[in-house]
């Protein structure tokens, strides 16, 4: 997003602050901090302690499913610690320390106090959280699986490490901006069963829509930030990342309608499969959480997302952008150069090692973000259990130019029968336009 346009949005967002005031800063189901829980000391009675071994082996469960270790551990860091960036249009968010540490972590918080944090976005103090934390989603959890997963947190170590302050552009972060996003974008409610539906499903749409947050990254964002709804599956582009999550819901992009079942959860369980590897952020969740999900909840997952309604997206409008096959003629040679050794002269791969090119969903969706993004980077599947040691692809970025990178996804998305949807050529620009917009 540019500057003018952040200012233009920030003008209205502060006009909006005097009316949300005015209206409401909480919502009405919403329970303020006690000022018994707000004098909690050190002298607290934790969880840990009256807790019972099995709910918090429930809880770790449970933290596995929502990867939260993934967000709230800096690279190098000590688990749940905090301090992992994270990018967003409208600055960095620091996810904060969840270990027991009275001063900066959750060693004074009470189970009320947690769950008010994912049901309402709402901290120990009163003050409204960034919803770079997903509390949308994880407004959906139970109240019996937040007791669990609050359990868990205080049963580990205590890490005293201070959490960093937010580095939001003004106004986005201040209280005010949030209180209108809230009015506008938020409504606090737990997950209720869909009576026509098997258990199996709503327990997969419990998953995916709440704890799993799975469309924090596969849903678009307006302007502020805000997804349709946690049952939106329609993709998202994540530019701080360079990376595209693709739509559940197109055939063409990431629909696993028609995969058989038994390989929809094996590639769940361990990111591999027939129809190619987990890369990029995928790899990550199926790293720190769906690799460990029971059997029973790969099932209800996969079950949810098979019937998820199919929806082809539109394609881009790019007026004005002419074919250009002298990319592709110069793709042709990189191609032979350094990809054929493992994939094939003509894109066909070797199974259960190098994925195919030829009709690779990668490669021809609308967005050649991820196929640039694998060229730069290099492409890592996650090492599973189930796949201790994957097959992985370098990164190019230091031998090939922006140039040669764009001829070289043009050739791909249009050789061996492809037909990229939208448009088939990448120019240098879009690869320079990609990687300026990149932070990790």
């Amino acid at each position: 997003m540019n500057r003018a346009r952040q200012w233009a949005l920030a003008g209205l967002l502060l006009a909006g602050a005097c009316v949300a005031a005015l209206v409401r800063l909480n919502h009405l189901d919403e329970t303020p901090p006690t000022a018994t829980a707000m004098a909690a000391t050190t002298t607290t009675t934790t969880t840990a302690t009256l807790a019972k071994p099995e709910q918090i082996a429930r809880g770790s469960y449970l933290a596995r499913a929502g990867n939260c270790m993934g967000c709230h551990t800096a690279v190098g860091g000590r688990p749940y610690a905090g301090g992992r960036a994270i990018a967003t249009p409208f600055g960095s968010v620091f996810s904060p320390n969840l270990t027991p540490d009275i001063q900066h972590g959750l060693g004074a918080w009470s189970a009320d106090d947690f769950w008010t944090a994912l049901h309402n976005g709402r901290g120990r103090d009163g003050r409204l959280l960034n919803p770079a934390f997903p509390y949308s989603n994880y407004s959906l959890v139970s109240r019996a699986d937040s007791d669990a997963l609050w359990a868990y947190l205080r049963s580990l170590t205590a890490v005293s490490q201070a959490n960093r302050a937010q580095e939001m552009h003004f106004p986005f972060g201040t209280q005010p901006a949030l209180a209108v996003w809230r009015a506008l974008y938020f409504r606090p409610g737990v997950y209720q069963n869909d009576a026509q539906r098997s258990a199996e499903w709503n327990r997969g749409a419990y998953l995916a829509q709440g704890l799993g947050h799975c469309n924090a990254c596969h849903a678009p964002r307006n302007s502020l930030g805000a997804t349709p709804g946690p049952q939106d599956f329609s993709g998202g582009f994540m530019p701080e990342l360079g990376w595209y999550a693709p739509s559940l819901q197109d055939p063409s992009e990431a629909s696993v309608r028609d995969w058989p079942q038994p390989a929809l959860r094996h590639w769940l369980k361990t990111g591999t499969g027939p129809q190619g590897s987990a890369l990029g952020p995928m790899s990550e969740v199926i790293l720190g959480s769906t690799q460990h999900l029971s059997d029973a909840d790969l099932v209800a997952l996969a079950t949810y997302l098979q019937s998820l309604p199919q929806i082809k997206s539109p394609p881009p409008q790019t007026p004005g952008r002419r074919a250009e096959p002298a990319l592709r003629s110069l793709g042709r040679p990189l191609y032979a150069e350094h990809c054929a050794h493992c994939h094939g002269v003509n894109g066909e791969g070797v199974p259960g090692a190098y994925p195919a090119l030829a009709g690779s969903r990668t490669v021809t969706m609308a967005s050649p973000a991820n196929l640039l993004r694998i060229i730069q980077r290099g492409g890592f599947a996650p090492a599973t259990t189930g796949n201790p040691r994957p097959f992985g692809m370098p990164p190019f970025s230091g031998v090939l130019s922006d140039d040669q990178q764009a001829a070289l996804t043009s050739y791909l998305r249009s050789a061996w029968g492809n037909q990229a949807q939208g448009d088939s050529d990448v120019r240098p620009m879009d690869v320079l336009q990609l990687k300026r917009q990149q932070v990790n």
